[in-house]
């Protein structure tokens, strides 16, 4: 790449040899003016108001208007006079957060290349530097006849520097801003928030310019069989409208998913949610007569299943009985217990089916407490 500008970075009593060179370019499609008559390429020619006669690049100088008019001829030697010391030099002034950089001040982009091998040293120090310190480096210097600010920072192993406007060159924005008082629901936020996570994150490095490319096709077009391309489409009109903001973001979200792959389950979920909003009347059902309700014996069957295994399964009751033969005292308390929580469950169970069901008869009660009763084993 030609470099536009050789100088020094000044860092401190540090001075190190640079070359200035553009970090971009312009891929815009240029036209030229044509006389449409005839097709011939129309030129502008450079003229002396006083005597009519074109000039030659050699022969025009710079000169500054006064208020009344007249002209004040500004030489080379006069610019190169002034006590510019950023004339070849960029100054480092201060390093800052790159946060403290308002983005409106950006301008044109430079890349500073170290200038022979001396430089290289010094240049990679202040490269690893500014990296280490997480700051960019504001600078001063001198380009094109007039002194400018810049910002050093590190891309990739390179330090750019972006020129930068004075703040004075900022307009304020007054007048800018809606005058008339607008409210923003949280509903309408909340769909914002959503549009803006569905349109995620994007590499930068993909997007292209598309109207240029329509411009170099329709050139290309031209230019093989005379022929331009088919009439765009026209665009729907809404312009100037007032539109329903909700319905609006809604279906910026919808038309978002579905460019991303999310259509599918967008439309199911939102099928789903239109089933579950149908409401369907039910018919009432008749009702059965109901029988009479059946005793409920589950609780002594269960109290007497439980006690029969407790005798059965547990090797301490037979110790016990066997000790009753013998007259000990600890079978009575055993079978006692046992007995009596048996006859206290029975008890509740036929008290219980007796309330809910009158009829049942007294022969029925013996024969559950017969059965609830435990079987007495001998030794």
């Amino acid at each position: 790449m030609r470099s536009i500008w050789n100088g020094a970075i000044s860092f401190g009593l540090v001075s190190i040899p640079i070359k200035l060179v553009n970090a971009t370019e312009s891929r815009s499609v240029s036209f030229r003016q044509i006389h449409l008559e005839d097709g011939g390429r129309v030129r502008y020619r450079k003229v002396c108001e006083l005597d009519g006669e074109e000039v030659s690049a050699a022969e025009i100088g710079k000169a500054y208007e006064d208020a009344d008019g007249s002209m004040i001829p500004i030489t080379d030697e006069d610019l190169a006079a002034l006590p510019l010391p950023t004339a070849k030099t960029i100054e480092i002034v201060a390093f800052v957060p790159a946060g403290e950089i308002d983005p409106l001040q950006m301008d044109a982009a430079y890349y500073l290349s170290a200038n022979g091998v001396p430089a290289a040293k010094p240049y990679t120090l202040l490269r690893e530097a500014l990296k280490r310190s997480d700051k960019v480096a504001v600078a001063k210097y001198a380009l094109r006849g007039r002194e400018r600010l810049g910002m050093l920072r590190v891309v990739d192993d390179v330090i750019a520097m972006h020129g930068l406007l004075w703040p004075d060159e900022i307009r304020a924005p007054e007048g800018v801003a809606p005058e008339t008082p607008v409210t923003v629901r949280d509903a309408e936020l909340d769909l914002a928030d959503a549009l803006m996570a569905t349109l995620g994150e994007v590499d930068i490095t993909g997007l292209h310019d598309d109207y240029r490319e329509a411009v170099e096709e329709m050139i290309a077009a031209k230019a093989e069989g005379g022929a331009a391309l088919g009439p765009a489409e026209p665009e729907a009109e809404g312009g100037g409208q007032v539109i329903d903001l909700m319905a609006a973001l809604e279906s910026s979200v919808r038309a978002a998913k579905e460019a991303r792959g999310e259509g599918a389950a967008a439309t199911g979920g939102a099928a789903a949610a239109e089933k579950v909003a149908e409401v369907t009347e039910l018919k009432p059902r008749k009702k059965a007569a109901r029988a009479p309700a059946a005793p409920k014996e589950t609780g002594a069957k269960k109290s007497t299943a439980r006690t029969a295994a407790k005798k059965t399964a547990a090797p301490p009751a037979r110790k016990s009985t066997s000790r009753a033969a013998s007259g000990g005292t600890a079978a009575k308390d055993t079978s006692g217990s046992a007995a009596g929580g048996a006859a206290k469950s029975t008890a509740k169970s036929p008290a219980k089916s007796a309330a809910k069901a009158p009829a049942k008869s007294a022969a029925a009660s013996k024969r559950q407490a017969k059965k609830a009763a435990p079987r007495k084993r001998s030794a």
